[in-house]
């Protein structure tokens, strides 16, 4: 029988990951038992506990006398952490996948006054407006040649956790009329941005951060391994390289910390424009004067490569994040924007027709955006298995499922 998680006495309480918290001092703070929680853990599911976001939202359940009984922890888009207290009263930690739903979003809207401001008026949604922006950041000027009443059109994707947004929208097509010219961005079938033309978005591009080295190992959200019969993740991509080899920043920026942690080693994170983040993880050493508030240039030596932390052999473990949430580095890393052509042009310009018959549709349609609205969440878990559910927003208070 499923039930929500409100009954028996029980409460859920839904809170922000608090900045600079590590899973370790979460435990700690909560008298929650180390050993089991983090501890028993392999190492992957250890690194796994660093990759969670300051601010997201996470959902714990108290049993009449406050004692924890169960918390999810998502640590990306795909898989979140579940930390359970069974019959026994003993402690347990897996990795579940996070039940979303993936919506398909699209609007139009006329200028007011920016179309950042505007979109986060129309919607509530300032990651949607970034997305937005990011689009046409290298390629327009929205102060001087933007005016009043001039339209826009966004498709996007979004995914929707227990009723709410969750993760950052994947823009499929933007488009904003400016002196009676059209501009577009399409996402192509390479999963990267191109204009009209087929020239390739340059937004935020990086420089392959290891020189001539083997990729070990590549990005993945999600993965259940046939062998263990568990969910894995690896959020970045492992650079095989001799010990000592020089490692550089992938982008400029500024050194946010340079230090250690359990799993991930000796490590430096840079912050760069746009809300991005790198992470470069298990070195050897720091190159003299790496530390945090330091500026850095692309291409710069920041360190060594090495197999400190949670490391089975020299490599570089390089992350990419995206206003704190990981990305595919595979995505931006590249010495040059291409330009289509032959069979790839041919392709893109099929999407491009799809897309672009869709933004005259909406601009036909005058289709409004979504406002989002915040609704009181409910997270439901089977209770014989006490695996997670669907959320149901028909469900109501001691109904069952």
């Amino acid at each position: 029988m499923l039930l929500p998680l409100l009954l028996w006495g029980a409460t859920m309480h839904e809170q922000k990951w608090p900045e600079g918290e590590t899973y370790l001092e979460y435990l700690e703070h909560h008298a929650l038992p180390l050993k089991p929680l983090y501890y028993d853990l392999d190492k992957e599911d250890q690194k796994l506990t660093e990759e969670i976001i300051t601010g997201v939202r996470y959902q714990t359940l108290e049993d009449g006398n406050g004692t924890i009984e169960q918390v999810l922890i998502p640590v990306n888009d795909e898989l979140q952490l579940h930390l359970y207290r069974d019959r026994a009263g003993a402690y347990a930690c897996e990795i579940l996948p996070i039940i979303s739903e993936t919506k398909r979003e699209s609007f139009t809207i006329t200028i007011e006054s920016s179309p950042y401001n505007d979109i986060i008026a129309a919607t509530g949604s300032t990651r949607v407006a970034q997305a937005f922006v990011s689009g046409f950041k290298n390629s327009l000027n929205f102060r001087t040649d933007l005016r009043k009443g001039d339209p826009l059109v966004m498709v996007y994707e979004q995914k929707y956790r227990m009723g709410k947004p969750f993760a950052e929208p994947k823009l499929e097509v933007a488009m904003i009329e400016m002196r009676k010219k059209r501009h577009y961005v399409f996402l192509n079938s390479d999963d990267r941005y191109y204009d009209e033309k087929g020239r390739e978005i340059e937004g935020f591009l990086l420089g392959r951060p290891v020189q001539n080295a083997r990729i070990s190992s590549r990005f993945t959200k999600r993965r259940f391994h046939p062998v263990l019969k568990r969910y894995r993740a690896h959020l970045g991509m492992d650079y095989a390289a001799r010990s000592g080899t020089p490692i550089h920043a992938a982008g400029s920026g500024t050194v946010v910390f340079a230090g250690v942690s359990r799993g991930y080693g000796k490590v430096i994170k840079i912050r760069h424009s746009d809300g991005y983040l790198t992470l470069y993880a298990h070195q050897k050493s720091f190159r003299r004067g790496m530390v945090a508030g330091k500026r850095v240039k692309k291409g710069e030596v920041i360190g060594y490569v090495g197999s400190t932390g949670l490391s089975t052999g020299p490599h570089l473990h390089f992350g990419l994040y995206k206003n704190g949430r990981a990305i595919n580095p595979e995505q931006v890393v590249q010495v040059t924007t291409r330009k289509l052509g032959g069979v790839q042009l041919q392709a893109f310009e099929q999407t491009k027709e799809n897309l672009s018959r869709e933004v005259d549709l909406y601009l036909a349609a005058a289709q409004r955006p979504k406002k989002f609205a915040f609704i009181d969440t409910f997270c439901y878990i089977d209770s014989e298995t006490c695996q997670q559910v669907p959320y149901k927003e028909e469900v109501l208070n001691n109904e069952t499922l």
